[in-house]
C-alpha cells in the first residue's frame, strides 16, 4: 500500500461518537445537566490539561498518576498532563478564583487514561460530575449521591447498585492505617506481587486489589467503619439516614476506598449488573476535605461525584432502556425551481424553531422526495415553477399523502403551529 493509500484511523483506545449515537449522548448530558441546575449547580468548564503538579499534589501514589497519565512538556518547558479525572481541576479552580462557598459545579467533559482498553472504558472516556465545595454537612453528601441515584433511575437503569463507606479522618485513620497494616504485615507473603512491596506505604490501596490473593488475604481485614472517631459516625449515620429517608438502598462496602488519595469519610460507588463484574462501576466519588489544602488553598471541604458517559450507556444497553432518541426534522422543502426557495424557507422555519432541511445539488424532483422520506419528516414542502408564479407552495403530509396549496407568505406561520 503506497504512502497515499495509508489509512488513517483514532488512536488506540479511543472512538469516534457519530449520529444517531451521538443524539442519545446528547439526551443524558441534558437530563444530567437539568437534574444538576434544578439542585443549584452551575456548569464549570476548564482546561483539558494542568500542570502536572495538579495531579501528583492529589494521588501521587496512585495508579492513575504513576502509570496512567499522558504527561508532556509544551513549547515552553513547562510539564504538563492531561486531565485523568474531574475533582482535581475544579478543586484548583477553587484555589484559584476563591468564589463564593457552598460552591456548586457541574461538568460533562473527557478525560484521558493510558490503560488498556476494553468494554465501556476507553483512553479518552468522557465523565459526568458534579463537585460540592465548601461545606462539611453530611446532608450535601446525601444530596451529591442523590443526584447520581436520581439520573440513573431517569434513564431507566434499575439493576444498579450503591455501595458506601466511611473511610474516616486525620483523628480516625491513623489507628485504622496501623490496624490494618499490622494485618497485612502478618500476610505479606501472600499478597500479590506489587502489593507486598507496597503495602506498608498505603495499605488502603490493598483493599482495592483486584487481584485474588490480594483479596483471600484481605478477606477477614479490620473495617475502617469499626474504626471510626465519634465524629466521623455521626457523620456516616447521618448520610445512611439520609439515603434511607430518600428510598437509596445502599450496601455497606468495607472494601471500597476508591482509586486516588484524596478521599475521607464518605465513599460511595455505583455498580451495574450488566456489565463485566470487574469493571462494573459506572459511576462513583466521595467526600475530599484535605484536597484544596494540598492545593496551597484554605482548608476547605468538598464531596463529589463522576459518571462515566461511555459506561452509563452501556449499562443502559444490557438492561435495554435508554435508546436514541428519534433524530428526525420536521419539515423537508423540495425544490426543483434551482434552490433559492429551499435556502430562503428552510432559514425562515429554522428561525422559526422548526427543524427543517433540503436537499442539494440541483436533485431531481424524484432524488429529493427519497430524500424527503429518509429524513423522517412527516411534512413536505414542495416549490415548483407553478407554484412559483403563483405566489403559493405546496405542503403534503407523507402520513395521510394528503396535500393542499397555500400562500408562499403564511407558510412560516401555518407551519409553526
Amino acid at each position: 500500500m503506497s504512502p497515499d493509500q495509508l489509512q488513517v484511523k483514532a488512536p488506540s483506545g479511543t472512538r469516534d461518537v457519530l449520529p444517531p449515537e451521538s443524539s442519545r449522548w446528547q439526551a443524558l448530558i441534558a437530563r444530567f445537566a437539568t437534574a444538576a441546575n434544578n439542585a443549584g449547580y452551575g456548569m464549570i468548564q476548564g482546561p483539558m490539561f494542568e500542570d502536572i503538579e495538579v495531579f501528583q499534589r492529589v494521588g501521587e501514589a496512585t495508579d492513575v498518576v504513576r502509570k496512567e497519565m499522558y504527561v508532556f512538556e509544551d513549547r515552553g518547558g513547562r510539564t504538563l498532563a492531561l486531565r485523568p479525572e474531574g475533582t482535581a481541576g475544579v478543586v484548583r479552580a477553587f484555589v484559584q478564583h476563591r468564589p463564593t462557598t457552598p460552591w456548586k459545579v457541574w461538568y460533562a467533559a473527557p478525560n484521558f487514561r493510558y490503560e488498556r482498553p476494553q468494554a465501556g472504558r476507553y483512553r479518552q472516556h468522557h465523565q459526568l460530575g458534579i463537585e460540592a465545595i465548601g461545606t462539611d454537612d453530611p446532608d450535601i453528601d446525601v444530596e451529591v449521591i442523590s443526584i447520581a441515584h436520581d439520573l440513573y433511575r431517569s434513564v431507566g437503569l434499575t439493576r444498579v447498585s450503591l455501595l458506601l463507606n466511611s473511610l474516616g479522618d486525620s483523628v480516625c485513620r491513623p489507628t485504622y492505617d496501623q490496624a490494618l497494616k499490622d494485618h497485612l504485615e502478618a500476610r505479606r507473603e501472600d499478597l500479590c506481587d506489587e502489593h507486598r512491596e507496597r503495602a506498608m506505604d498505603n495499605p488502603l490501596r490493598v483493599l482495592d486489589c483486584k487481584k485474588k490473593a490480594c483479596r483471600d488475604a484481605t478477606r477477614d481485614a479490620p473495617r475502617i467503619v469499626d474504626h471510626l472517631c465519634e465524629e466521623c459516625k455521626a457523620h456516616f449515620e447521618r448520610v445512611q439516614e439520609g439515603l434511607s429517608a430518600l428510598d437509596i438502598d445502599f450496601i455497606i462496602e468495607s472494601r471500597l476506598v476508591r482509586g486516588l488519595d484524596y478521599y475521607t469519610r464518605t465513599t460511595f460507588e455505583f455498580q451495574a449488573s450488566e456489565i463485566d463484574a470487574a469493571q462494573s462501576a459506572i459511576g462513583g466519588g466521595g467526600r475530599y476535605d484535605k484536597l484544596a489544602e494540598s492545593l496551597g488553598g484554605p482548608a476547605t471541604p468538598g464531596i463529589g461525584f463522576g459518571s462515566g458517559i461511555e459506561r452509563v450507556l452501556l449499562a443502559a444497553d444490557g438492561e435495554g432502556v435508554f435508546p436514541a432518541p428519534e433524530d428526525r426534522i420536521d419539515v423537508f422543502v423540495v425544490d426543483t425551481t434551482g434552490g433559492t426557495a429551499a435556502r430562503d424557507i428552510t432559514s425562515e422555519l429554522r428561525r422559526a424553531g422548526r427543524r427543517a432541511d433540503r436537499a442539494f445539488d440541483g436533485r431531481s424532483m424524484k432524488a429529493q422526495m427519497k430524500a424527503a422520506d429518509k429524513s423522517g419528516a412527516r411534512t413536505v414542502v414542495i416549490v415548483g415553477e407553478d407554484e412559483v408564479a403563483a405566489g403559493e407552495v405546496t405542503v403534503r403530509d407523507l402520513t395521510t399523502k394528503e396535500q393542499r396549496r397555500i400562500p408562499r407568505s403564511a407558510l412560516v406561520e401555518e407551519l409553526s403551529q
